[in-house]
C-alpha cells in the first residue's frame, strides 16, 4: 500500500512541477494541483490580469504544461489546431483572473468558475465557458453602476463587466502600493 500512495504521489509531484515549474520561478510562488483563483497571491493576481506579453507567455507556460505540449516558448512551433486551444484556454482563464480581481475589489459578487482549481478550468475548459456563458458575473449591489447594469441583458452584462478592466486594474494598483 505504501508504494502505492508514493506512487501517486510522486505523479502529483510530477505534474505539479511540469505545470507550475515556470510560475515557480517567473512569480516565486508556491502552487499545487489544488491552486485556485482565490489562492493566489495579489501581486501575481494583478500581473496575470495585464494585458500583454509578461501574463501572455506566463499563461502559454501553464497551459502547455497542463496539455503536456512543451515549455510556452515552444508556442510558435505548435500546429495550427493547437495553438487555437492554447490561445483559447488561455483567454479564458485571462477572463477568470480578471473576474477575481474584481472579486477582490467587491465588485463582483459572484462568478461562476472561481470554486474550481486553475488545472481544471485548463482540462475542463469547454464545459467551464459554456457554464460561465450562461452564468456571467454579477456586479455587487454596492458598485455605483449597478442601477444600470441590472437593467441589461446577459449578453450585455458580460460585456458591461468587461469594460470595467481598464478601471479595475487602475484600482487594484492603488491598492497593491
Amino acid at each position: 500500500m505504501a508504494k502505492i500512495v508514493n506512487l501517486q504521489s510522486y505523479r502529483t509531484r510530477a505534474v505539479t512541477e511540469r505545470v507550475y515549474g515556470p510560475w515557480k520561478k517567473r512569480f516565486q510562488g508556491v502552487f499545487s494541483e489544488k491552486t485556485g483563483l482565490a489562492d493566489l497571491d495579489d501581486q501575481i493576481l494583478f500581473r496575470l490580469a495585464q494585458p500583454g506579453d509578461e501574463s501572455t507567455l506566463a499563461f502559454y507556460e501553464l497551459v502547455m504544461g497542463a496539455l503536456k505540449l512543451g515549455e510556452g516558448t515552444q508556442f510558435y512551433y505548435l500546429d495550427k489546431g493547437e495553438q487555437l486551444r492554447v490561445v483559447d484556454i488561455h483567454l479564458f482563464l485571462a477572463d477568470q483572473v480578471r473576474f477575481e480581481l474584481m472579486q477582490r475589489l467587491g465588485w463582483l459578487s459572484e462568478f461562476s468558475c472561481r470554486h474550481h482549481s486553475i488545472l481544471e478550468l485548463i482540462h475542463e475548459s469547454e464545459r467551464l465557458k459554456l457554464k460561465a456563458m450562461n452564468s456571467p458575473p454579477e456586479l455587487t449591489k454596492s458598485h455605483p453602476e449597478y442601477d444600470y447594469f441590472k437593467e441589461l441583458i446577459p449578453r450585455e452584462k458580460d460585456a458591461f463587466i468587461r469594460r470595467l478592466l481598464p478601471k479595475a486594474l487602475d484600482s487594484f494598483k492603488k491598492d497593491l502600493v
